[in-house]
């Protein structure tokens, strides 16, 4: 595919997003790869493109993505005809995409859930919110259109209570506090999140738990919802999430992943406008590691 410059003046990366289907992410990645040609010679996504020049690019292959219903063990604490509320498990990635074809929880929604919302298309079907991978806990599904609009909407007003379990490193020096911090991609790894100037608000509030000298158990609460807000934040603070393989310490505690687990989430109910609550327990592997930190045996 070509393309011509008709106004200079842009990065490379932000041109071939603004010129094409490309969002800037994939943009950025072509151009890496050696994808995207100016005038026939490579160029850093920070080239400066001027009036005339001639891009050429490839259109990135399409992984085509299964959302078919599998029948995976799932833990549905409460359902409606309006909403259910599951306990993912660590491991369990929330919906299709290249590389995660199955298995995934929209995969066991089709098959337990008989309606889900369409708001988010055929790949996240009653999909209102999300929780990394390897963090386990909590999720609100809206199962019609309605119901995500309101669960949505009282997202976005911060009003949806949403607290987490984390071991984090260290030893935090104050017992509760707020961390007030933009965060937005990485310009130095764009597969993370960090904060940044140029990034979105983002507010966790903490209350430290218990301490364990080189580990504490501290409880999270989100009034925003950015990407890996409190992976991103604990390590912003020096005190990252233990576990985790892409904002902490290769040495650490020994798990599956980050110990972070949705423990409560609130809402209010689309239908009956009342206040619904759910918590719950932390995964064994959470569970069984706090013993050991307790015991010293760590």
């Amino acid at each position: 595919m070509e393309l011509k410059i008709e106004t200079g003046g842009l990065r490379l990366d932000k041109a071939l997003a603004d010129l094409t289907d490309l969002s800037r992410s994939v943009a950025n990645e072509q151009i890496k790869e050696g994808q995207v040609l100016v005038n026939g010679q490579v160029k850093k996504a920070k080239y400066t493109v001027q009036a005339g020049d001639v891009i050429s690019y490839q259109l990135p292959q399409v992984e085509e993505v299964e959302y078919a219903a599998e029948n995976i063990p799932l833990d549905i604490l409460y359902e409606d005809a309006d909403v259910a509320v599951v306990n993912k498990p660590q491991g369990m990635v929330v919906h299709p995409s290249a590389g995660h074809s199955s298995g995934t929880l929209v995969n066991a929604l089709l098959y337990h859930v008989k309606d889900l919302s369409g708001i988010n298309g055929v790949l996240r079907p009653g999909i209102v919110h999300r929780i990394d991978k390897d963090t386990s806990g909590l999720l609100m599904i809206a199962k019609n259109d309605q119901a995500h609009t309101k669960l949505a909407e009282e997202l976005k007003e911060q009003k949806s209570l949403r607290k987490y379990l984390a071991i984090v490193h260290g030893n935090l020096p104050n017992d509760r506090g707020v961390i007030e911090a933009p965060i937005g991609r990485s310009e130095k790894d764009r597969k993370k999140q960090a904060v940044t100037a140029k990034g979105k608000g983002a507010v966790t509030r903490f209350h430290v738990l218990e301490r364990f000298g080189d580990y504490s158990l501290v409880e999270l609460t989100l009034e925003t919802g950015r990407t890996h807000q409190i992976r991103v934040h604990m390590a912003y603070i020096g005190h990252p999430v233990a576990g985790d393989p892409a904002y902490g310490p290769k040495k650490t505690l020994k798990g599956n992943g980050q110990f972070l687990h949705a423990q409560t989430l609130g809402f209010t109910h689309p239908s009956t406008g009342q206040l619904v609550t759910f918590t719950a327990e932390a995964p064994a592997i959470f569970q069984e590691t706090l013993e050991k930190l307790r015991r010293q045996d760590l």
